[in-house]
């Protein structure tokens, strides 16, 4: 258990985290079985120029909140955000910038499915100001492509990391699933073979969940047993780190200096903007209010002017605290150090005194007075980590 504090945020902040700005874009071309996103079938017409207009009014109620504030990263997530025009993008980008400062070396990332790519149109999304990608491949293999609902092939998969090069983008990350239905060890591993050949600077390789509100949880798959998924997880580690791609969250690994910082930020408990249908945010106030928001889900809502952006918002109580830092901080490798806990909570360090020696004394939590750290058996089990510090 974790003492709270009896007047929580009364000694406010210092300095406050960094900024990113995450904006959702929820049409797909078909939603996978797996998906649990708030994504949807794009019609034939996509309402491109609505939607942005929707999304700088979305933007222009929450800069009060931010102001003088500069964004250290910008991610576009969805559904598929390459459905839409490098043309929309591009005027997006320049209505945000200017309501909002970038910082000189912002990133700016977009997610892309194979089955969208065109050389010209990746070119044009150059252009814009988005320097890096994130390519939606899941698999090479034409069967787990088509378990999995995704309308790409293998070859479209290849042709895109090309594509990708050829338009500029030096930084781009895969995504990639394990576990898939009736993998074996072989398919995982030339799966990342195949993606590493294709020379990305950042992969994320996750095990596929099946997740409620999804078609695979009415009518589920069969995945594979739990020591074929194990062997995976330990061939497929040793393999990425044989060719230079460090592990340094539970499903990320990168070449040297390319983490992706949106998603550190996210980790190190930084802060968010979050516009678009269903985007959440997290916002840090000097005198120690720490405040989540998410927007209306349904695009038709979030399209219709005489309706709210925002559906709601929480005011994170102090006692939840330590559990909503360290749930995001422990997915790291390496943790943080112990002083962002303080820094970025408003609260002592001492109050996770109790539930850091229970951790360590179970093998969970490495015995570090300056790191707050996960020992690899903490990583594995990370929901019982977490455990010892619920309030």
């Amino acid at each position: 258990m974790i003492d709270t504090l009896s007047n929580p945020g009364a000694a406010g902040f210092t300095s406050l985290p960094p900024l990113a700005l995450y904006i959702h874009i929820p049409w797909c071309v078909r939603k996978c079985p797996y998906c649990d996103f708030n994504s949807h079938a794009a019609g034939p017409d996509l309402p491109e120029d609505a939607y942005v207009a929707a999304l700088l009014s979305d933007l222009d109620q929450e800069l009060a909140a931010v102001q003088g504030r500069p964004i250290s990263s910008i991610f576009f997530g969805g559904g598929t955000p390459s459905l839409f025009s490098a043309d929309a993008l591009g005027r997006l980008l320049r209505g945000v910038e200017q309501r909002i400062a970038f910082a000189p070396d912002i990133e700016i990332t977009l997610e892309a499915n194979p089955g969208t790519f065109e050389q010209d149109k990746f070119k044009a999304y150059r252009q814009t100001g988005i320097n890096r990608l994130s390519i939606g491949v899941q698999s090479f293999q034409p069967a787990k492509l088509q378990a999995l609902g995704r309308i790409h092939n293998g070859d479209e998969a290849v042709r895109a990391a090309g594509m990708a090069r050829a338009a500029g983008f030096d930084n781009f990350n895969m995504d990639l699933m394990h576990g898939l239905p009736e993998q074996s060890l072989d398919d995982a591993l030339g799966d990342l073979r195949q993606a590493i050949e294709l020379g990305p600077t950042h992969l994320s390789w996750y095990q596929l969940t099946v997740e409620p509100n999804t078609v695979f949880w009415n009518q589920p798959p069969e995945l594979p047993e739990d020591d074929i998924l194990w062997d995976i997880q330990e061939a497929g580690q040793a393999l990425m780190a044989e060719h230079g791609f460090r592990q340094y969250e539970v499903s990320a690994y990168a070449q040297a200096g390319r983490a992706a910082r949106h998603n550190l930020n996210y980790w190190r408990f930084g802060d968010f903007i979050g516009i678009g249908a269903g985007a959440h945010g997290k916002l840090t106030f000097a005198d120690g209010r720490i405040l989540r928001t998410w927007k209306t889900r349904l695009p038709k809502d979030y399209l219709n002017l005489a309706k709210p952006f925002k559906a709601g918002e929480k005011l994170l109580p102090v006692d939840e605290l330590p559990f909503e830092f360290l749930m995001n901080a422990l997915r790291l490798t390496e943790g943080v150090e112990a002083e962002l806990f303080t820094q970025r909570t408003g609260l002592p360090l001492e109050q996770l005194r109790e539930a850091r020696r229970a951790a360590e004394q179970k093998g969970l939590l490495q015995v570090e007075a300056d790191r707050l750290v996960a020992t690899p058996r903490g990583q594995l089990f990370l929901n019982d980590l977490l455990q010892y510090f619920l309030s």
